[in-house]
């Protein structure tokens, strides 16, 4: 069995558009027979309990395969749990220092998809210093997708942070990825499915 985690942005969902295509994408692998696990969990505020959900979920599954799929903060939690599990990861414009880029959103903050709102407090700016990855331990493991037009993020900070990694650098593009259909196959293809959607 592959399991396949994918993790969501600040202020984001499972609702994503880019959750919800790779998830179809999964389900469609799933249908033609592949053996697969699909896992996106709604992620809370805190990245402390994030850690910890996510790291429930993965034991309670069965597998002899992770793949991790991070975007943005996810792609951060997702660079930690590679880390711990020896995992693949793919990593979506993903933030390199979000304890220096989300202290400015500290303070109650609205989701993407719906009305739902949370606050972000403080002591969160260390729990993710807590999960700091200094450098990557297996470049081979890990799949950069990076968009030179992020208004967000600076893609540079992220080609920086996984020297040696496969990496597709989109010329323009922006943080949210909007034409993701396109480098899907990408993505499936580095963590092994068939990629011919």
């Amino acid at each position: 069995m592959h399991l396949i985690v994918y993790l969501h942005g600040f202020k984001s969902s499972p609702r994503s558009s880019k959750a919800l295509l790779t998830q179809e994408a999964v389900e469609r692998l799933q249908s033609q027979g592949h053996s697969l696990t699909w896992c996106c969990p709604q992620l809370p505020p805190s990245p402390k309990e994030t850690i910890a959900l996510v790291t429930s979920l993965i034991e309670e599954q069965t597998f002899d395969r992770l793949s991790l799929i991070g975007s943005s903060l996810g792609g951060y939690y997702a660079t930690y749990l590679a880390e711990q599990y020896a995992s693949k990861a793919c990593l979506l414009n993903p933030a390199i220092e979000p304890a220096r880029d989300l202290e400015k959103y500290i303070g109650e903050q609205k989701s993407w998809h719906g009305d739902d709102s949370f606050y972000f407090k403080a002591d969160y700016i260390q729990e993710l210093l807590d999960i700091y990855i200094p450098k990557i331990s297996k470049p081979d493991r890990y799949f950069l997708l990076a968009a030179q037009g992020d208004e967000v993020l600076d893609w540079r900070e992220m080609v920086a942070k996984y020297p040696g990694a496969t990496q597709k650098i989109l010329e323009g593009g922006d943080h949210a990825i909007t034409n993701y259909s396109e480098y899907l196959s990408d993505v499936l293809s580095f963590i092994d499915l068939p990629n011919n959607l």
